[in-house]
């Protein structure tokens, strides 16, 4: 039976999470969980997510799933997880093969698990992506098309298995090229945010708005599993826990190679671990976000307590950037054994040689704050930025298309970077701060840099840097 409207709430609100529009999906079960216990430089709690080793199996096949029929094998998905919901917990398998679909959409003690030669291909119409669901865009809440695959208010779900994920990207490659219409669009609605318009009347997916959705996004759930699973392409950013509390991702490789095309967005999200993974991105490969100005100001979640260990990055434009959405803020990063392997030179298919290392970006309408953040054994090839890169002055095309309506600056403390190897960058660190708000402790150890292009430290308005055990030309 699902559990009373007083119980979710009792539940959500133990959590830190909103209560606004959560479904009546989250059942009271007994489904076992793993406690991962993770290492770091800060107070790292415990992270719980679900063991579906003891859940019964529901095979999509036995609901109606054709590998010719997109309809039928969405509606086999769908009645497939609601089967698992409803039995308590289990694992709705998508056995070998390439089954075509439109949207997924996840309920609490649900495992989607893709067996190994299993391709779950999305559709590219918009139309399998309505009615709207509440989600972002960029930092700022919305109605807007599902993401492809989608829980809300959930908790104990999981997406795993040797399988793919690979959606048809043809007219999500359209939409990405902004034309006036979709930046107009933009502008309406960060003006929306602006006016503490309810979310759910910003609804984006009319017109010629043209706001993709993300591959896969968790909003406001609790315990969280993605493992093993390979990604192939994405229509904007590709994973994406937001105001999440309890996630793990493992074992996963993603190649993504479009606009926008991070690999693993946390935002607003608290107890994340990000291991054993492979980044082939377009943009940045870990971003980790806290909201954009006064949307995030409003909800006050900051993102805490993550982890990425033991990753490999062949494209990106970072290997670890904080912001630059972070108007709620951010704290207790660690970034631990990553290292970039690729060629510095990008390749072919929209991939971008990596910028820097760690890249922390606000600008100064942000507000929020930065603190606590790690970074320690890591190595790269050749790189276009640097080991550390501050910048407080990005606003990309948002100098042009809004005034600065509220000015907020971004404190910035204790950036500590340790045992890092790179053949070539142009620089070791850049810190550029504003004279009313400088970065404050900022400790390079062991940092090896053969060759600089550049001026190898350059610092604006920085209090207490210390850089004095690296070695670099």
């Amino acid at each position: 039976m699902t559990i009373s409207v007083d119980r979710r709430s009792l539940l959500l609100t133990a959590c830190g999470l909103p209560l606004v529009n959560v479904r009546a999906n989250v059942r009271a079960a007994s489904l076992p969980m793993q406690r991962v216990t993770v290492p770091a430089p800060f107070d790292m709690p415990t992270i719980a997510v679900p063991d579906f080793r003891a859940s019964r199996t529901f095979l999509i096949t036995d609901f109606g799933a054709s590998q010719g029929d997109r309809a039928a094998t969405n509606a086999a998905i769908r009645r497939a997880i609601d089967a698992a919901n409803a039995a308590g917990s289990g694992i709705v398998v998508v056995p070998a093969g390439i089954w075509p679909t439109g949207k997924i959409h996840l309920k609490s003690n649900v495992n989607l698990h893709l067996d190994k030669g299993a391709t779950l291909r999305f559709s590219d119409q918009p139309s399998d992506y309505l009615p709207t669901v509440q989600t972002s865009w960029e930092g700022i809440e919305c109605f807007n098309y599902s993401p492809l695959i989608y829980a809300f208010g959930c908790e104990n779900i999981a997406i795993t298995g040797k399988g793919r994920l690979e959606p048809v990207l043809d007219r999500w490659l359209i939409w990405s090229a902004r034309p006036k219409p979709h930046m107009d669009a933009l502008v309406a609605l960060y003006n929306m945010a602006y006016r503490n318009v309810p979310v759910r009347e910003r609804q984006m997916a009319v017109g010629a708005n043209n706001l993709r959705p993300h591959l896969i996004q968790f909003n406001r759930c609790r315990n969280v599993l993605v493992e093993d699973i390979l990604i192939d392409g994405s229509p904007f950013w590709t994973l994406h826990p937001l105001m999440c509390r309890d996630v793990v991702i493992r074992r996963v490789s993603i190649r993504a190679h479009g606009h926008n095309n991070d690999g693993v967005d946390p935002e607003m999200s608290e107890n994340i671990l990000i291991e054993d993974c492979q980044f082939d991105q377009g943009d940045d490969a870990i971003s980790v976000k806290s909201g954009r100005d006064m949307d995030a100001w409003r909800l006050a979640k900051p993102c805490r307590n993550v982890v990425v260990r033991n990753c490999r990055i062949v494209n990106g434009h970072q290997l670890m950037a904080i912001g630059s959405e972070l108007s709620a803020g951010i704290e207790n990063v660690l970034v631990d054994d990553c290292h970039f392997i690729g060629s510095g030179k990008g390749a072919d298919d929209h991939a971008v040689p990596i910028n820097n290392l760690l890249f922390v970006k606000t600008n100064e309408r942000r507000g929020g704050f930065v603190k606590n953040i790690h970074m320690t054994n890591v190595s790269a090839t050749t790189i276009a930025g640097g080991v550390l890169a501050v910048e407080t002055d990005v606003l990309y095309q948002w100098k042009s298309l809004l005034p600065t309506y509220v000015r907020r600056l971004t404190p910035i403390e204790g950036l500590y970077v340790s045992d890092v190897a790179v053949n070539q960058a142009k620089f070791v660190s850049s810190i550029k701060a504003e004279r009313e708000m400088p970065v404050r402790n900022v400790r390079l150890d062991r940092i090896k840099v053969k060759r600089t292009t550049g001026a190898p430290v350059v610092t604006e308005n920085v209090i207490n840097l210390n850089h004095a055990t690296n070695a670099y030309q």
